[in-house]
């Protein structure tokens, strides 16, 4: 790499290296000495020499009625990254506990429509591990029967397993019946007490979506904090449903 090269690593980026180059090499030269050995126009070269002067790599001096500018010993520059970094060390922790304080915005992304929910649930599919579930019998029915065994096979097959608390209706509480072969642990509830009209997934260590079908809209939000919240909820209402059995065939 050219001296000018690693002259703009330093913020010396083009004419403002000329500038300091010619300084160096003229060691005292007046505006219009540095402004020719640069290339550059005069008004241009004084612009840069102040800046250069405030960054403390030129000086200046006069001479009679002649006013001259000087270059500074390279070293400075080292002088003054040392200087940076050991600003840079002070401020650090205290930069580190605003970060903390302030924490990091939750994510979240809508989705519109039967084919936004759609959306919405092909998401889960990114992953492996384990799906938390409030199934909502009336997203079933907006969505399709078809779809949403489309959807199950899917999920299935890629090692996503999931537990649902369902509504124990007729359509629902169909698929729990079929839950070995789905890979899922179904637990139901009385949906004439608790009709949701939502359906909610908790998964991906960090993802919660929610459906509604009322309103044909998705999103989801990407938070471990809200995840770690509803994932609490869910156990919390886990725990305290009995078991389903499922009738062998």
């Amino acid at each position: 790499m050219e001296i000018k090269g690693y002259l703009e690593q330093f913020g010396l980026i083009g004419k403002k290296a000329d500038v300091y180059l010619a300084s160096l090499e003229l060691g005292s030269a007046t505006v219009i000495e540095i402004a020719k050995k640069a290339g550059i126009k005069r008004t241009t070269a004084y612009d840069i020499l102040l800046d250069l002067i405030n960054k403390g790599l030129v000086s200046q001096t006069t001479k009679g009625k002649k006013k001259l500018f000087i270059g500074e010993d390279p070293e400075k520059i080292k002088k003054d990254l040392q200087r940076k970094e050991s600003l840079i060390s002070e401020i650090l922790p205290m930069l580190k506990s605003v970060y903390n304080v302030r924490g990091v915005k939750p994510k979240i992304r809508f989705y519109e429509g039967i084919e936004g929910i759609k959306e919405v649930y092909n998401d889960t599919l990114n992953y492996r591990g384990e799906l938390l579930a409030f199934a909502s019998e009336d997203v079933v029915k907006i969505l399709g029967n078809d779809w949403v065994t489309d959807y199950v096979r899917k999920r299935a097959k890629n090692s996503l397993h999931a537990r649902a608390i369902m509504p124990a209706s007729e359509i629902v509480s169909g698929y729990a019946a079929k839950d070995p072969e789905h890979l899922r642990t179904s637990k139901l509830i009385d949906p004439k007490k608790y009709p949701f009209s939502m359906e909610i997934n908790i998964y991906g260590h960090s993802k919660v979506s929610l459906m509604s079908s009322k309103e044909k809209l998705g999103l989801v939000i990407e938070s471990t904090e809200i995840y770690n919240t509803m994932k609490l909820i869910f156990e919390l209402i886990w725990d305290n449903l009995p078991e389903v059995k499922i009738p062998k065939a």
